[in-house]
Parts: structure tokens; C-alpha cells; sequence
């Protein structure tokens, strides 16, 4: 089997599964939620925490704990994002005291951000529904334009020195890819307001891109190909959700400036 064909089963089991649980939205959702930040940190700081050194003992993963539980209990944002910026900055001045640098603390926003845009962005109604599927056709036809494009044209890297594998072809046919699946899934789902979703589309693909190459990044930081190894033909979680999680904050954000915090969905996706 060809390592396409894996990548290929791979997205297609995952893509099951969370579209099975996003459908069910609420508390199943909250779990894949959940257990997508608990990875994203495992392998952030798998790949940044240097092998023998000092650290800060179990408090990262005590503070996480601690998120998780108020994520499921549903409380609403204004526990969850004050609780955010209470664990980074315990966990930031935890580190200068100890002089361990401050990878576990960005690992700690980086993870617990990503699983809070998520669940606040689905929310339990069919608003939420409709952004999240929104979010994952941007994102999935991003990935999958900007790859076969990439393979067929070339020409120019995107960004040699962090990830040589790139081109500027593949980001383009990325970005039309992902703004034709975003409004394609917005007239399915009888939204109105396409000029302005299309734009939104757009964004979403371009800070899907930086996410991926941020998540390259790091990887060459620390020296890593991979985050992981639990996906077969894709690596780690982290490999297979950095545009992902970076689109969803993206639309997190752009949902609270044209609704509210609680209910982000509402104001882009009005049912």
C-alpha cells in the first residue's frame, strides 16, 4: 500500500468519525474536543521538553485537568477563557522562576485555544452545526487543493526554509479550493449571506495555511518530521489538525465580533 493510499484511509476513517460526532454536537463533541487538546499537548511537549531536564513537575498537565472538566461541564465563556489565560500565565511564571523556557505555557494556550474555538464554534444548535461543517470543508478542500495542485504545477516554494514541500501554486489552488467547498456547503445549507461568507472562506483557508506552517515551524525547532506517530501516512495529531485548529480560532473570533462570545455561530450562519 502506498503511503497516498494510507493518507487517504486515514483522512477518511477520521473524517467519519468526527462528522459523526459533530453531527451529535454537545457533550460527544466536547469529548473529541477534549481529547484532541489532551494529544495536542501530549505531543507539543513531546517534541519541546528537553530529555533529563528540569521541569515544572505535574503542573502544565494539573491546569489541563482542570480545563478539561470545565470544557465538559458546558460553562459558559466567560469561565473558559479567563481560566485560559490564568493556566498560560501560572504556567509562564512557573517557568521563568524555574528557567525552563516557555514552551510548555505556549503548548498549554496552543492546545486548550484550540479546543475551546472548536466547542464554542458548535455550540448545540444547527448555527453551530452548519459553522463547524463550514470550517472543516474551508480546511479539508484546502488541504486537499493545495496538495494536488502543489504536485502538478510546482514552480516557486511557499516557505523553503520551514517547509520545503510547499509551493506558492499549491497555496493558490489551496485558497480557490477552499473558498468554493466553503460556499458550495453554505448555499447547500441555505445560508444567505454568501458574498460575505466567501470572504470569510477566504481568511479561514489563508490562516488554515499559517497554521500548518507554524505547526512546520515548530516541528524544525525541535528537529521533529513528525509530532507523532498515531495517525498512519499523517503522523501526530497536530500534523493533521494545525490548519484545522488555526481556521477554527480564526472563525472563533470573527463569530464573536459579529455575534456574541457564547454563541459565535449565530451572527455568520443566522438559521
Amino acid at each position: 500500500m502506498s503511503n497516498l493510499q494510507l493518507r487517504v484511509i486515514s483522512a477518511v476513517v477520521l473524517a467519519i468519525i468526527t462528522l459523526g460526532l459533530t453531527w451529535l454536537g454537545g457533550l460527544p463533541f466536547r469529548l473529541l474536543c477534549a481529547a484532541m487538546v489532551v494529544v495536542i499537548f501530549y505531543e507539543w511537549t513531546r517534541m519541546s521538553r528537553p530529555t533529563g531536564a528540569a521541569g515544572l513537575g505535574f503542573l502544565p498537565e494539573a491546569l489541563l485537568v482542570v480545563f478539561i472538566g470545565v470544557l465538559l461541564a458546558g460553562l459558559a465563556t466567560s469561565w473558559l477563557l479567563p481560566l485560559v489565560v490564568v493556566m498560560v500565565a501560572a504556567t509562564a511564571i512557573a517557568a521563568s522562576v524555574r528557567k525552563t523556557g516557555q514552551w510548555d505555557a505556549s503548548g498549554l494556550a496552543y492546545a486548550a485555544v484550540s479546543g475551546l474555538s472548536l466547542a464554542l464554534l458548535r455550540d448545540g444548535d444547527r448555527s453551530g452545526l452548519i459553522a463547524i461543517l463550514f470550517l472543516f470543508a474551508v480546511v479539508w478542500a484546502t488541504d486537499i487543493f493545495a496538495y494536488f495542485v502543489g504536485r502538478a504545477v510546482g514552480g516557486p516554494k511557499l516557505a523553503p526554509a520551514i517547509s520545503p514541500g510547499k509551493t506558492r501554486s499549491g497555496a493558490l489552488g489551496g485558497a480557490v479550493g477552499g473558498v468554493v467547498a466553503g460556499l458550495v456547503l453554505a448555499a447547500a445549507a441555505g445560508v444567505g449571506n454568501l458574498a460575505l461568507l466567501g470572504l470569510v472562506a477566504l481568511v479561514l483557508s489563508i490562516v488554515s495555511q499559517a497554521g500548518d506552517l507554524f505547526e512546520s515551524w515548530v516541528k524544525r525547532r525541535h528537529g521533529r518530521k513528525d509530532s507523532g506517530a498515531l495517525i498512519p501516512g499523517h503522523g501526530g495529531v497536530m500534523d493533521r489538525v494545525d490548519g484545522l485548529v488555526a481556521a477554527a480560532f480564526a472563525l472563533y473570533v470573527i463569530g464573536w465580533i459579529s455575534a456574541t462570545a457564547d454563541h459565535p455561530a449565530q451572527g455568520l450562519f443566522p438559521v
